[in-house]
């Protein structure tokens, strides 16, 4: 197959504008060039991508599957280019760093906003894995560190302690489970849940202890933060598992109540991942101290 990004982008133009024409000029194209791109392109992919109307034109099956892509193969130089903007602008280090869920949205934001203020020359690439993705990263060596709460067996890393927390069951203010100091986790699964959204590590490992005990979960809406997890609960909507340290302490105009949980898995100590701590060297080596020695509030 032949074609190139022009192609793509005259693509993309034409489908989002249903126009040929006015496709054509978003990129800067003459019409007939445009015309002929086009149908260079669809010999190249052996399919028709559009269907010509007497209003413009309407994306086929093969055009819609080749718009997802395109715009997945845009969105990643994007992101090309913006990891490769700190070095055109003289920074001088850079560090691959993923995380699960439970650290990005908990400790890890003020824990690097400390290390990056006394780093000015060093940009850190921060993504969302589960835990088991980013052991297996940083054993193949494609990342520098990550923060895990599980242990892969048979991965050759090593894991030092960073921060310890629990998870615990947080219900509306009026929830029958709300007096008890503690609860087990078979006995919350009658009754509807707020979730982070599917694809995050916590949603992951609580369908997966439901099915454990050959239940399902009675998910009633998924959101994006342990913050708007916590708001949905108060408001009433369902019970939820957070880590403790991600309950707000206040903000909230309905506060859920919280509950320990009797489970073991329930404490989730995080720990940073890397291959070998004495290998490391230069910013990871910085970035790892950072974070082990990073202010802890006792409150």
């Amino acid at each position: 197959m032949r074609y190139d990004l022009v192609d793509l982008r005259l693509f993309v133009a034409i489908a989002e504008e249903k126009n040929l024409t006015r496709g054509a000029a978003r990129v800067q194209l003459a019409t007939s060039s445009a015309s002929h791109r086009l149908h260079l392109l669809e010999e190249a992919l052996g399919a028709p991508l559009f269907e010509r109307r007497a209003r413009g034109v309407i994306l086929t099956r093969a055009g819609e599957a080749l718009l997802r892509h395109a715009r997945q193969v845009f969105a990643q130089i994007e992101q090309m280019h913006a990891d490769l903007a700190p070095y055109a602008e003289g920074v001088r280090g850079h560090v691959a760093l993923w995380a699960n869920t439970h650290a990005t949205h908990t400790f890890l934001p003020d824990d690097l906003a400390g290390f990056l203020r006394q780093h000015p020359q060093v940009s850190v690439a921060l993504e969302e894995h589960t835990s088991p993705e980013i052991v297996l990263a940083v054993a193949r060596g494609e990342i520098d560190l990550g923060v895990v709460a599980e242990r892969i067996e048979g991965a050759d890393v090593e894991l030092i302690p960073y921060r310890a927390d629990r998870l615990v069951l947080v219900t509306p203010a009026a929830h029958p489970l709300s007096t008890r100091t503690v609860t087990r986790f078979a006995d919350v699964l009658d009754f509807p849940f707020v979730m982070l959204h599917a694809g995050s590590a916590i949603h992951t490992f609580t369908t997966n202890a439901a099915a454990a005990l050959g239940r399902h979960l009675d998910v009633r809406i998924q959101v994006r933060s342990f913050e708007a997890v916590c708001r949905m609960v108060g408001a009433g909507v369902g019970v939820g598992l957070v880590p403790q340290s991600a309950v707000p302490s206040n903000g909230l105009r309905e506060p859920p109540a919280i509950v320990a949980l009797d489970e073991p898995w329930a404490q989730r100590d995080l720990q940073v991942c890397v291959r070998k701590r004495s290998a490391l060297s230069g910013f990871p080596a910085a970035l790892v101290d950072s974070l082990l020695h990073a202010p802890r509030d006792e409150s």
